[in-house]
């Protein structure tokens, strides 16, 4: 994830900063980690206009993220990592050794090969899940599940 200013050719153009994301699948996302998101465009049950500015805009599909992370002892490769249209930060695609797939968060730092764990034993570094007592005081937390 680089931060890239564009030359000033013009007005419009002077301040303006992109951020590339390299490390991304380009293809489409797994089909079986999507579920349809129908959006009501301002509308109540009647089709007249409750609330006026809302609608349009691509359509999106709702990616099925696992926050629970509960298959203790098994580990997972990250296949790669995703753009998800529904929040700012992008996810990973988890393959589990006996061929299950998840989408989690991606935590800072995962790329696409690493292995990653959940439960008391797992390790403490990126991408891993554990119970908060399992931590050490001064860890890095990401994605807390209650």
């Amino acid at each position: 994830m680089a931060i890239v200013k564009t030359k000033p050719t013009s007005a419009g153009r002077r301040h303006v900063v992109k951020v590339v994301s390299d490390g991304l699948h380009k293809g489409k996302p797994y089909a079986p980690l999507l579920e349809k998101q129908s959006r009501s465009g301002g509308r109540n049950n009647n089709g007249r206009i409750t609330t006026r500015h809302i609608g349009g805009g691509h359509r999106q599909h709702y990616r099925i993220i696992d926050f629970k992370r509960n298959k203790d002892g098994v580990p997972a490769v990250v296949e790669r990592l995703e753009y998800d249209p529904n929040r700012s930060a992008n996810i990973a695609l988890l393959k589990y050794l006996d061929g299950e797939r998840r989408y989690i968060i991606a935590p800072k730092g995962v790329k696409a090969g690493d292995r990653v764990e959940s439960g008391v034993n797992a390790a403490i570094k990126a991408g891993n899940a554990m119970p908060l007592r399992n931590l050490p005081l001064g860890s890095t937390v990401h994605c807390v599940e209650l």
